[in-house]
Formats: structure tokens, sequence, C-alpha cells
């Protein structure tokens, strides 16, 4: 059973801004979209490369390396190369900390 993951000061992740934690091993990509905080895996399903340093386009994470798009909100994919969704991880904000864990084993 994984713990809750201290991820940083909800305060202190501006709107559009991301931060990748390790979560239990997995690196987790928390982002904060009007206000709202979501977590996905840091890996783009096309290769296995890292997204969160992808340009944000609304509620989208474009990959750096071939372009694939996944909504942040609920890790779908939206555009070729990648064809699988991104994992999302549960999320919430306790005492004004951003938690995040990995359910996936529970």
């Amino acid at each position: 059973m994984s713990d809750w993951v201290d991820v940083i000061a909800n305060y202190a992740l501006a709107n559009g801004e991301n931060v990748v934690v390790d979560v239990d091993g997995t690196q987790v990509a928390v982002f904060k979209i009007d206000g709202v905080c979501y977590a996905i895996e840091d890996v783009c399903t096309h290769d296995g490369a890292e997204i969160a340093s992808g340009k944000l386009v609304g509620d989208e994470i474009v990959c750096p390396r071939h372009g694939a798009r996944f909504c942040v909100k609920t890790g779908a994919v939206k555009s070729a190369p990648a064809y699988e969704d991104v994992t999302c991880f549960p999320l919430r904000v306790e005492n004004g900390i951003v938690q995040v864990k990995d359910d996936r084993w529970d």
C-alpha cells in the first residue's frame, strides 16, 4: 500500500507550471491549471521519454520529442504518434500541501 507523498505547497505552484516528483519509484508530473492540480505519469507512451518539459496548451501537454498530446486532467492521449493514455494519479491538498500517491498496486 502506498502512502501520500508531499509534492509542493499549493501556493508555490503557479497556474501553467508543473513539478516532477518521485512517487514510489515512478516519476509523476503535477500540473496546475486554473487553480486545480492534476497528476500524471511523466512518460510519453509513444517512446518512454519524459513529457513534463513539453509545452502546456490549455489542458494538454505536448511531448517535446515527437509532439504527441495528452490531457493533463485525464491522461487521455489526444494525438499521434502516441496511442495509449498516460496514467493519472490520485491527488489531494492537505493543510496547503499538494500530495499524490501511486495507488495502482493497492
